[in-house]
């Protein structure tokens, strides 16, 4: 027994679709969705119809919704190649395990993946509004050490505390490292009107531009070595300017990597001097995360080198130059919350680990 009309159509409308499903040239996937509306019309649940035309009742919901904003545009078939498919509960859910075992690096994967499995065609459009209801997005994996000693990590992260939570006034704490920009566009993600080809103009270039930096979280005073090389010699040379900066500093606790040239045999001499105030500390191996400097590498390529086209080398130069100059001195409080020591343990457990 057919239950009491929840969906009704006026009589044009009604007329107008009756016209479209006689008409024995009208597309049949145009005719499925007329005959859809006309069996709502007369009464049928979605879920009724749904069964008699082998639509899922929520495709059958989405027809009367499009006609009731669209009219009889609606039912235009624009740009349409073919049929969307259709998976049911379980298949959906064996889905589900697969992707999530072998994830997919394209849309037209998953469309394949599913054409094979289960005889279902997908457009890419509905491969998408499938993979996002199904719980999915699509990004970009994060970069992890390939070795992640754990252990390493919370001794750090446990010591660094003590430390930092005990810092007496005539002590500082400053984080060490090396960067190395390239002249190179570096296209980035960005907001743009829909259907514009967005471009960054590239150089040929390979000059690098090698800048040795120190950072004091506290005050965001930066002191720099620009040079040919990172060596020995640039190490010294920057943590003389670390000493000069701090002159009221008992301690200069300076905390980074394993680069060799931190461990240099050269650079043991000025390190053991009597009156060094400098303390180094070393980070775990394979831990970048544990240097609060590396994260100010990142802003300065959001703010200097990102969808950015620098003629000349030199420019490019003097861009980076005048972000540490200028632009970080005078807009430190601004980084704050991009820039911190928030240390947290990487662990090989927390992430799934992906390989193509």
């Amino acid at each position: 027994m057919l239950k009491p009309r929840r969906h009704r159509l006026d009589a044009d409308d009604r007329l107008f679709l009756e016209e479209v499903v006689r008409q024995k040239k009208a597309d049949n996937l145009v005719a499925r969705r007329a005959n859809a509306l006309l069996l709502l019309d007369k009464g049928w649940t979605a879920e009724v119809v749904g069964e008699a035309l082998y639509l899922n009742a929520e495709t059958v919901r989405g027809y009367w919704r499009s006609f009731q904003s669209e009219g009889r545009g609606s039912l235009e078939m624009k740009n349409y190649t073919e049929r969307e498919g259709y998976l049911s509960k379980a298949q959906e859910a064996e889905l589900v395990a697969h992707l999530v075992a072998a994830p997919p690096r394209s849309t037209n994967e998953v469309r394949a993946d599913i054409a094979m499995r289960y005889g279902a065609s997908f457009s890419r459009s509905g491969a998408i509004k499938l993979m996002a209801r199904l719980g999915f997005e699509y990004r970009k994996p994060t970069r992890l050490p390939a070795v992640a000693d754990e252990a390493a990590q919370e001794k750090f992260i446990r010591e660094y505390e003590v430390l930092r939570n005990g810092l007496g006034a005539d002590e500082a704490i400053l984080f060490v490292d090396a960067v190395h920009p390239e002249h190179q566009s570096r296209p980035a993600h960005g907001w743009f009107r829909k259907g514009a080809k967005p471009a960054v103009k590239s150089t040929a270039g390979r000059q690098r531009l090698n800048i040795h930096g120190c950072l004091d979280l506290e005050t965001f005073a930066f002191q720099f070595v620009e040079a040919e090389r990172i060596d020995a010699e640039t190490t010294r040379r920057l943590l003389e300017k670390a000493e000069a900066a701090h002159k009221d500093k008992r301690v200069i606790h300076v905390f980074l990597d394993n680069a060799r040239y931190h461990h240099a045999k050269a650079l043991q001499p000025w390190l053991a001097a009597p009156d060094r105030r400098v303390k180094l500390h070393f980070q775990p191996a394979y831990a970048p995360h544990l240097n609060s400097i590396e994260s100010l590498w990142g802003v300065m390529h959001q703010h200097v080198t990102q969808n950015q086209c620098y003629a000349s080398f030199d420019d490019f130069t003097e861009a980076i130059l005048a972000f540490f100059r200028k632009t970080l001195p005078m807009h430190w409080r601004n980084f704050r919350d991009k820039i911190t020591d928030n240390f947290r343990v990487i662990s090989h457990q927390n992430h799934q680990i992906v390989q193509w």
